[in-house]
């Protein structure tokens, strides 16, 4: 059962349509004006991505607001990207220090 998104080229009005089956999809109306010139929209989508394929993608030299070191798992991908980018490997004590601060479990034992 797709939904589907529309801008109504009379009220110019953005909305989704659920449709339950095939024949629907021909007849679709404007919910606000019942006007049928219709633009059929991009909907908006995610893709997941593997760590491997972050850490390849992020760039380490582009600006980055307040939100993004909010945020304790980039930070620990900027590290690890930052390390690599450097020609450093420290190994696997280094990969569990920075997931460990990454999830914030870093601060657990710094606390206790």
């Amino acid at each position: 059962m797709p939904i589907y998104e529309y801008r109504c080229n009379k009220c110019k009005r953005e909305f989704s349509k659920l449709f339950l089956n095939q024949k629907e999809i021909r007849r679709v109306k404007c919910k606000f004006c019942n006007g049928s010139n219709l633009t059929k929209l991009l909907s908006s989508f995610s893709v997941h991505q593997t760590e491997e394929s972050r850490l390849s993608s992020f760039d380490t030299l582009k600006p980055r607001g307040d939100d993004f070191y909010k945020d304790s798992r980039n930070i620990g991908l900027w590290a690890k990207k930052k390390m690599k980018e450097s020609g450093v490997d420290l190994g696997p004590q280094m990969d569990e220090i920075v997931e460990k601060g990454r999830t914030g479990k870093i601060l657990e034992e710094y606390t206790k």
